[in-house]
């Protein structure tokens, strides 16, 4: 018996369909997809959560200092003249960041391996670069779904059977979080 289905792909087509099916779930919690499908992307996405729930409290808090332009009531940056040369002014501000441990940035890098990047573009800025921010997957799967999966042992991700599809008749699932 094989390990996985080769889903009609050859092995750098299949890759990329679950990589970007897997991220468009924990991107959006839920997706519509094949059965076979379905059954791939979920192996992918419960590994990953299960992952992130065992690693979710290995981090400390430390302490930096970083250099912050100083900004005027616009939100502009305040220049000044330094040589005959305007230069932006800066100031030290004091913050509190999560320091990975060791096996915690591992876990995180496995995870980038397998997340493609998401850009969110909001509604009123549709179609242009202006406003968008690229999203941490990683930090979503960490902050939001370990907490929430803590206390449990498994099956995170549940396949409800929709119907055929039209063109082909392939058994459609919606593939969600629980």
């Amino acid at each position: 018996m094989a390990k996985y289905r080769k889903l009609g792909r050859n092995s750098a087509q299949r890759k990329a369909l679950l990589r970007n099916q897997v991220t468009a779930l924990i991107y959006h919690g839920k997706i519509v997809t094949t059965e076979a499908k379905a059954k791939e992307v979920r192996k992918i996405a419960e590994g990953l959560i299960a992952m992130a729930v065992k690693e979710k409290d290995n981090f400390e808090m430390v302490k930096v200092t970083a250099k912050v332009p100083v900004k005027d009531k616009d939100g502009k940056r305040v220049k000044e003249v330094v040589d005959g040369k305007k230069v932006t002014k800066f100031e030290s501000v004091e913050k509190e960041i999560k320091k990975d441990l060791p096996s915690r940035l591992h876990v995180r890098r496995q995870m980038l391996r397998v997340l493609n990047p998401v850009v969110s573009v909001p509604k009123e800025a549709a179609g242009r670069k202006r406003n968008t921010k690229e999203v941490d997957l990683v930090a979503k799967l960490f902050d939001e779904y370990a907490p929430k999966y803590a206390d449990r042992k498994g099956g995170y991700t549940r396949i409800v059977k929709i119907g055929q599809r039209k063109g082909d008749a392939a058994l459609e699932v919606l593939l969600e979080l629980v």
